[in-house]
């Protein structure tokens, strides 16, 4: 099974972070935990899985990224609010029926 069978999530996808009441977009996914055991045991308080999707996301009304497992995420259905963040220009070419497109690059 590859990675996106098991994300829930997309890049692009706005999404709403359910315990810390912010909204941001999905930029980067990972299958599972990619962070440091110490950043884990200080920042992921709620101990989410590990063996679980994690996503990189650019956060609303702030110049900030966060790593947040799949559990801590839902969907805002029917997304018309764009983010925030001075980053979204950079990594992502456009907004279209709710998510965002991502910028094609020369690699």
């Amino acid at each position: 099974m590859n990675l996106m069978q098991t994300a829930k999530f997309s890049i692009g996808e706005v999404i709403y972070h359910k315990l810390f009441d912010y909204r941001g977009v999905i930029y980067d996914v990972d299958a599972n935990f990619q962070g440091t055991e110490e950043w884990y045991q200080q920042v992921a308080r709620s101990r989410p899985p590990k063996d679980r999707p994690w996503y990189k996301i650019l956060v609303d009304g702030q110049i900030a990224e966060t790593y947040v497992a799949e559990k801590n995420l839902k969907t805002i259905p029917n997304n018309k609010n764009t983010i925030d963040n001075p980053m979204v220009e950079q990594v992502f070419a456009s907004f279209h029926n709710g998510s965002y497109v991502l910028r094609q690059t020369n690699n």
